[in-house]
């Protein structure tokens, strides 16, 4: 791939940098054990923002098809991200007064994490998710997924064969999409006159005010403020006429959007309210994004004096979890090895494999039990919570937790 010269969504190019965190490989790369000794590339995670439309981005340095037609993230592996996915089934069932003459259409749908609980109501679903190996999870639970990448001729084709949606969604996908337009253009075509469209990404305004520098990875080619979000949406003749602000992926953004034609749903107080609220923090203005790099750079200063005193102490420190943030958190802050011991995870799929750059080998939850650290990094610090109950019995041997963002915190 080649980076770009221009804003991906409205042709400028007038750029200012938001901050750069160096070289980073591609955070789900995960490595096998027989290709440790063979070369790994690595690609700049320098982001910025357009100044005429403030979408925050970053250059293209790798395309869609390499990242996502293999995937090492399934959703299902997050007991508090299934709960989150079975309780939005019910409200929005319940506001849409979704049945079994509706459809709803999920984009990126992964394993079937959430539309299976549409198909437990008996409300007819469509899965569209480029990832083979994890859309086959998904169809074993009985969830029908086209495997394929979501755009304006997939969007243009479904409703030619009328099958037009009453509901499209897209959880932590947008944010993933290289051709922005193609993709919002192909949610116009499939949406009913009358239907709605769900989206939910992490919230700029929460990556900046929580430094949440971490959620940041080749995969991710934007990050959205609701400013930037009405722009593209109206671009497709779309309103954004509703937000809701919930607590996944550190804050994010839920936004509900209907074709512009369909005025039944005016603009609620709370989409006026955040734009107001963006405004004021600055969002519109050019100057306000480069402050954010020194802010980063603390945040890594701060870790590594944690994590050096602890080993000159001769403590033992574990990572649990091997997500993508985690994988940013580590390749910026050159925490290998020699900090930490070895990181755990619930999937099998990245069991035995080694973390991208760092090459921290990674294992089953139980190497925590065997190995009884001294402290536990927690990498995905947004199921903190979840994490901090599941592991509470490592208080017995003195056990403690160590929370990166928004800043290195010991817990427990």
């Amino acid at each position: 791939m080649t980076n770009n010269t221009v804003c991906r969504f409205c042709g400028s190019a007038s750029r200012e940098t938001f901050v750069d965190l160096g070289m980073s490989p591609l955070c789900e790369s995960y490595v096998p054990a027989e290709k440790l000794n063979s070369m790994e590339p690595f690609y700049p995670l320098n982001v910025w923002v357009c100044t005429d439309c403030f979408l925050v981005q970053l250059d293209d340095y790798v395309g869609a098809e390499h990242i996502f037609t293999e995937y090492a993230y399934f959703s299902s592996f997050s007991t508090a991200w299934l709960r989150h996915a079975e309780d939005y089934v019910a409200m929005i069932s319940d506001r849409l007064k979704l049945g079994p003459k509706s459809l709803v259409v999920e984009l990126a749908s992964n394993d079937g994490y959430l539309l299976q609980y549409f198909v437990k109501r008996g409300i007819p679903a469509l899965g569209i998710e480029p990832a083979a190996n994890v859309a086959k999870v998904a169809a074993e639970k009985g969830v029908e997924t086209l495997v394929k990448f979501f755009g304006k001729e997939l969007g243009a084709s479904l409703a030619a064969e009328g099958r037009q949606a009453d509901l499209v969604l897209g959880n932590n996908v947008l944010a993933q999409i290289p051709d922005l337009n193609s993709f919002v253009a192909g949610i116009r075509a499939v949406l009913k006159p009358t239907g709605t469209c769900t989206i939910e990404f992490p919230h700029l305004q929460k990556l900046v005010e929580e430094n949440q520098f971490d959620t940041i990875y080749h995969e991710h080619f934007c990050y959205f403020s609701l400013i930037a979000a009405e722009r593209i949406f109206a671009a497709h003749d779309m309103t954004i006429f509703d937000v809701e602000e919930i607590w996944t992926h550190g804050g994010s953004l839920r936004i509900y959007a209907r074709p512009t034609g369909d005025t039944s749903r005016p603009v609620s107080e709370r989409v006026l309210a955040l734009r107001k609220r963006e405004e004021a923090a600055g969002y519109k203005d050019p100057a306000f994004y480069p402050r954010f790099e020194e802010q980063v750079r603390e945040t890594k200063r701060k870790l590594l004096e944690l994590l050096t005193g602890l080993k000159r102490a001769g403590k033992r420190i574990a990572g649990y979890g091997a997500p993508g943030k985690g994988n940013t958190l580590l390749n910026y802050c050159g925490v290998r090895c020699d900090f930490l011991d070895f990181t755990v995870d619930r999937n099998p799929y990245k069991q035995g494999k080694f973390l991208p750059g760092t090459h921290v080998p990674i294992f089953a939850p139980e190497k925590i039990d065997e190995a009884k650290p001294d402290y536990v990094l927690i990498l995905p610090w947004n199921f903190k919570a979840e994490i901090i109950a599941q592991l509470a019995h490592i208080k017995s041997w003195g056990g403690k937790f160590i929370v990166p963002i928004p800043e290195a915190t010991v817990v427990g």
